[in-house]
């Protein structure tokens, strides 16, 4: 018999989905047999959907040989991730980082171990903030995604119901601004609540929009404002209120504002003129800005706060060469 005490980084979770990242070669039709006839919680059979709670007595009747059939070695995905990210705040719950551009957030088909994930996964393991072991099936995990060439403000719940509570700040749309600043050629003489629909083109993987409403659709929403004009180019703060692929990209040049080094969205002339003067080959676009405010509970003592991450040196370069100091 096996015997799991149920930590703060296993609770509030459903019986079933612990017991499949507990064994992951198991196939689920074995997770749901198990159940039924090998664990016992507290002493008691339980179903599939019973959700564990800290303290909760988990007993597994399985061979160690059946339980090492069924599992794999916990690694640290870290080993040939070299940090690259920037920590602009951290305490027990919440880590708060600066993410380069050219680095993926998650994972893809063209690289696999050198992402923001597992470069935070390996700070916190270094730190001895997180340890891997095959009973802790909670990894830390960011709660909102950058694009690979978008630079800026990641944020990461740093165990289990942390990472639940900022799931649902984001979702709610309440707690947490996001705000993100830009250089576009055009004019933007005032700000504006952009609101429309958005439909994804998986091949091209770029997003079009159309009216409200339309079927197999998304309604997507960003506030614009103006910080500084000149000659024919913004700088523009977006605001978030939801949080679509290229929201901000479609958007500004839905209002013939083309962020500059944007090859899918962008305008030839202002990509041309950002390269040849400035060698910029991406899209200058950073989460520059977080603010907290109508928090629940765990996340009360951020009410009010603001984290603000700063341009990596070659985007301030540009910055200032365009607007100034």
């Amino acid at each position: 018999m096996i015997e799991i005490n149920i930590g703060s980084e296993q609770e509030k979770q459903r019986l079933d989905r612990f017991l499949k990242k507990y064994l992951p070669k198991a196939p689920l039709s074995h997770i749901y047999k198990i159940i039924r006839t090998d664990v016992k919680v507290n002493g008691k059979r339980v179903k599939p959907e019973h959700m564990l709670e800290y303290g909760d007595k988990l007993n597994l009747y399985l061979t160690e040989e059946l339980v090492a059939q069924y599992s794999e070695p916990k690694k640290n995905p870290m080993s040939k991730a070299k940090k690259q990210f920037t920590v602009v705040y951290e305490d027990e719950n919440i880590l708060l980082v600066n993410k380069p551009k050219g680095l993926l957030t998650h994972g893809d088909k063209t690289e696999k171990k050198n992402t923001l994930v597992n470069q935070v996964v390996g700070y916190l393991v270094e730190k001895g903030d997180y340890k891997f072991s095959r009973v802790n099936t909670f990894i830390p995990a960011p709660v909102n995604r950058l694009d690979r060439n978008t630079s800026g403000l990641v944020i990461f719940g740093k165990n289990n119901l942390a990472l639940q509570c900022l799931n649902k700040m984001i979702k709610d749309k309440e707690s947490i601004g996001k705000y993100y600043i830009a250089i576009a050629k055009g004019v933007l003489n005032e700000s504006k609540r952009l609101k429309s629909s958005m439909r994804k083109d998986e091949e091209s993987n770029m997003i079009s929009l159309s009216e409200e409403g339309e079927a197999d659709t998304k309604v997507m929403e960003t506030i614009i404002r103006p910080l500084a004009v000149k000659n024919g180019f913004t700088l523009v703060e977006a605001q978030l209120v939801t949080g679509r692929t290229h929201q901000i990209r479609a958007h500004l040049a839905s209002q013939r504002l083309y962020i500059i080094g944007d090859i899918k969205y962008g305008n030839p002339a202002g990509n041309a003129y950002a390269k040849q003067k400035y060698g910029l080959t991406t899209q200058f676009l950073h989460a520059y800005k977080l603010s907290f405010d109508n928090c629940p509970e765990m996340f009360e003592y951020l009410n009010g706060k603001e984290f603000v991450a700063p341009l990596a040196p070659d985007l301030q370069k540009i910055k200032t060469g365009m607007f100034g100091d």
